[in-house]
């Protein structure tokens, strides 16, 4: 197997042949690092590889990605012995000394830890950008931003260095990369898939950690691998009655469906291209035999506004100051990029009365997403407002800025985002256009709580009638 052959597969493909033993788990991660030496110097994604693996390798690995190539992001999963690094000069070399259940959930699955993507620092950018690791660049133009924080993972996964990488999300940052590379982009549930054993529920429940992928299936299947409850988990959502990989090519219903285009931030329009793709969706769905409307929930920008600035700091003060003692190494502009050196000390100003006031706006956030959904199987707006931006727009290295003005900026992005963060709803990009300028432009589908079944049956159709598989950015392993 060569390159070209190997970049055309999906990680179940690529499972299917290990057990038929028409390729080796060794062969495999040997074509990955090929393909980071190949693409990795023209986008900067992938940041450290284990080059000493795969001669380690036998071919009795067994689950459904059995000898699959895997990157761990630099923010992810804890891995035991490995550097994670989370993209700043803080922790610059730090070493986690136990692995996450996630992390055990993705060797069991069969995968291969290969090295480990960018990240940008502690993940509060929507870009993938650092001091500590440079600039991670898109292969559909490395102009451009890859989205963030998971855009190192997105961008190897798009160039063809690996068919499913790890990512996380506490603001959009599995969905805004996959809209940006072309990927399929999943955000579970809230409590869908462990934290532990160090973490309970990432910033009160926004953040989650799963995957990107190329293709419905990996999602699938993937989520079947890792979403398994853990006793001593905060909550346990309802499971599903059989295995996800089992709603590929199900029926779906007659839907009630959503569709908007409007802004949640009233100053910042939604992008004429974008705008034409999400209702082209919303007309296929209709061909389809599903009623779908034009409407929107309420959304009061400003309030929300402050109440994520403050729920995403609360506590970050006291994070950094933990890990700069751990790393003996002080918080100053010598170690935090600017716009997160103005989080720390706006955390640093938040009362118990502003934690209370923050709650009670996020409550009522919730409980107006839960009406709305009371009406409708599934909500469609854009991914991103906007194609993907030039590199630098983004990022927390900007001197100009105060963290609240940053936030708002950003937010003429992706807007869409936060909202499945907030209310624990899953939400999936799926990589449904282009632009005229050839860069990829996602869809974004939110459906009621623990609903990721329909989802997945949604996008398995979409798969087929919106095709993005032929796909090929200019920067690609088969190239």
């Amino acid at each position: 197997m060569d390159l070209i052959e190997y970049s055309k597969y999906d990680g179940v493909e690529l499972a299917g042949l290990v057990r038929r033993g028409e390729v080796t788990p060794r062969s495999l991660a040997k074509l990955l690092l090929e393909a980071v030496e190949k693409v990795n110097p023209k986008i900067n994604a992938v940041i450290q590889t284990y080059p000493e693996i795969p001669d380690s390798l036998n071919s009795n690995i067994t689950g459904p990605f059995a000898g699959v190539p895997f990157l761990i992001k630099d923010l992810g999963p804890p891995q035991r012995g490995k550097l994670q690094e989370k993209g700043s000069r803080l922790t610059k070399g730090f070493v986690p000394q136990m692995d996450s259940y996630l992390t055990t959930r993705f060797r069991e699955a069969g995968l291969t830890f290969l090295g480990r993507t960018t990240a940008p620092e502690f993940g509060t950018s929507s870009t993938t950008d650092s001091i500590l690791m440079g600039p991670t660049r898109n292969p559909w133009n490395p102009e451009m931003m890859p989205g963030g924080s998971s855009g190192g993972a997105a961008a190897a996964v798009a160039a063809g260095i690996l068919p499913v990488a790890s990512a996380s999300d506490g603001g959009g940052s599995i969905r805004i990369p996959a809209s940006c590379c072309g990927l399929v982009g999943l955000k579970p549930s809230r409590g869908r898939i462990s934290l532990g054993p160090d973490r309970d529920e990432g910033k009160t429940g926004l953040v989650v950690s799963f995957v990107v992928s190329r293709s419905v299936r990996d999602t699938a299947v993937m989520l079947d691998a890792v979403s398994r409850p853990i006793l001593g988990d905060p909550f346990t959502i309802v499971q599903p009655s059989r295995p996800f990989a089992h709603e590929l090519d199900a029926p779906l219903e007659k839907l009630r469906i959503a569709w908007t285009v409007a802004s949640w931030r009233p100053d910042s329009p939604v992008d004429g291209e974008v705008r034409q793709l999400v209702e082209r969706t919303a007309g296929e769905l209709e061909r389809m035999g599903h009623d779908a409307r034009e409407a929107s929930p309420p959304y009061d920008y400003e309030g929300y506004l402050t109440a994520f600035c403050n729920i995403t700091s609360f506590g970050f003060d006291i994070y950094l100051d933990g890990l700069g003692k751990m790393m003996n190494r002080p918080v100053s502009e010598d170690t935090i990029e600017p716009v997160n050196l103005s989080q720390y000390h706006y955390a640093k100003a938040l009362t118990s009365r502003d934690l209370v006031a923050t709650h009670s706006f996020l409550n009522k956030f919730r409980r107006t997403f839960g009406d709305f959904f009371q009406q409708y199987d599934l909500l469609i707006t854009p991914t991103l407002s906007l194609p993907p931006g030039l590199i630098g727009k983004y990022s927390t290295q900007r001197n100009d800025l105060s963290f609240v003005e940053y936030i708002r900026m950003t937010d003429e992005i992706n807007m869409h985002m936060p909202a499945a963060n907030i209310t624990g709803l899953p939400a999936i990009s799926l990589p449904l256009g282009q632009s005229n300028s050839g860069l990829p432009l996602g869809v974004q589908f939110i459906s009621r709580f623990g609903n990721e079944v329909l989802l997945i049956r949604l996008a398995s159709a979409l798969e087929k009638v919106m095709s993005w598989r032929d796909r090929i950015p200019p920067i690609h392993a088969s190239r």
